[in-house]
């Protein structure tokens, strides 16, 4: 690539540092599009931890800053992460596009479809780059999963199984995730199973589900002890855990039971409950007229296996041998060890950095290029309506469409959040 781009992270705490970690990950591959200047955050210290963990991984020191205007004022930015609480991510968005600044924003990409819909609008009126950071797709494994079904190995496919089942009474990460005004679970989570369900399956059409708010108190185990230790994503998150609180009112609904109509015909069975207590379940398995995919955990690096009728599973080479023309791209096959893969090897803290490092590449690509993203803001804006469309079904009670939630024509639900927003 040419001259580096002038980037900050903007929101320092642990995604803000596990997107650092993916921005290493990218710059030791020798593949990096970007300079980090700016470490932005109202909170200095995290900025300050941000810039100190910057300057050991990459070798300089970004300029930590409270806020947006404080770093128009110390570096020629040309493109911002923005990693803060998702109830930002739309004023961060829209301030820094107005900026002319180019933008990565982690998922939610709005808190509600509403703030999505302000966030398209001004991407379109400035004609800046907005990605989301939606990593799942992006896993290898997806990326062949996705390439058997292209390819038609499993015929037209009529149902997908998508459970998610734990949780229990535990605080996922951080409390905010538990908080309807601040991003439940069944966004925050969901908005993940959303794209990965559109990427292999085309448009939702409607959806119609039952949702619940199991477990009202939510618990932090790790809060107060100084060896805190939850093995969270990256191994980031507990330097803020063991100083949130041991017990906290939830507002969130925290599990949904869903049945989702695709564009294509294809009907989604979909669990996602955070509060069931006993046997943890995940699965993910797609059948079709002729067979049917089971699918690893996202990030695992497992096999896919593929079942047809009258035939042993596959989960191995011979799997690449019914997609010849798979492969993935350059970034990624050099990350991860090859452009034709069916399984890979590596501790889950380092898949996440490589996976946002691919993440990276695209958005200075695509800023470079004048090329679009592969999930662009409409894609991101689709993914937060799909969610928030099992909280409106229960609301109404009925099936509701998509497309008239992502519109924000359907929004009972979210109406608390939006008044909470100003929007």
């Amino acid at each position: 690539m040419s001259e580096k781009l002038p980037l900050a992270i903007v929101g320092c705490g642990g995604m803000g540092h596990r997107h650092l970690y993916g921005l290493a990950e990218l710059q030791s591959a020798g593949l990096s599009p970007f300079e980090l200047v700016g470490a932005c955050d109202p909170n200095l210290d995290n900025a300050h931890s941000l810039a100190d963990q910057a300057e050991e991984r990459l070798g300089t020191r970004p300029q930590p800053v409270k806020d947006l205007a404080e770093l128009a004022s110390v570096a020629p930015v040309q493109a911002v992460d923005i990693t803060t609480l998702p109830a930002h991510h739309h004023t961060v968005a829209i301030e820094a596009m107005e900026r002319g600044w180019h933008a990565l924003c982690e998922k939610p990409m709005g808190l509600t479809a509403r703030a999505c819909k302000q966030m398209i609008a001004k991407a379109q009126e400035t004609g800046c780059v907005l990605s989301v950071a939606e990593n799942y797709r992006r896993d290898p494994v997806n990326r062949l999963a996705k390439s058997l079904l292209d390819a038609g190995v499993i015929g037209h496919p009529r149902l997908m199984q998508q459970i998610a089942i734990g949780g229990g009474d535990g605080m996922l990460i951080s409390v905010w995730r538990h908080q309807k005004n601040a991003s439940g679970v069944l966004l925050d989570v969901g908005v993940h199973f959303a794209d990965i369900m559109e990427y292999f399956l085309g448009e939702a059409d409607t959806a119609y589900a039952q949702t619940r708010l199991h477990e009202p108190i939510r618990k932090n185990p790790v809060a107060g002890r100084a060896d805190a230790s939850s093995g969270s994503p990256g191994g980031v998150y507990e330097r803020w855990q063991k100083d949130m609180p041991a017990e906290f009112e939830a507002t969130a609904d925290d599990a949904a039971y869903a049945t989702i109509l695709f564009k294509s015909g294809t009907v989604a069975q979909y669990i996602e409950d955070h509060a069931a207590h006993g046997q943890n379940l995940r699965q993910r398995s797609i059948h079709g007229s002729l067979g049917s995919l089971d699918l690893p955990g996202d990030r695992s690096g497992d096999r896919l296996t593929l079942h047809l009728d009258g035939a042993a599973p596959i989960d191995d080479q011979a799997l690449l041998d019914l997609v010849p023309d798979h492969r993935l791209d350059e970034v990624t096959a050099a990350l991860f060890g090859g452009d034709r893969l069916f399984e890979y090897h590596f501790p889950f803290p380092e898949t996440d950095r490589k996976l946002i490092a691919v993440e990276y590449h695209e958005l200075g690509t695509c800023i470079q290029q004048g090329q679009q993203p592969e999930v662009d803001a409409q894609q991101g804006a689709r993914s937060v309506a799909l969610s928030y469309s099992l909280m409106e079904s229960q609301v109404a009670g009925r099936a509701l469409s998509v497309d008239a939630v992502c519109d924000d024509q359907i929004n009972a639900y979210q109406a608390e959040i939006n008044e909470h927003l100003g929007l």
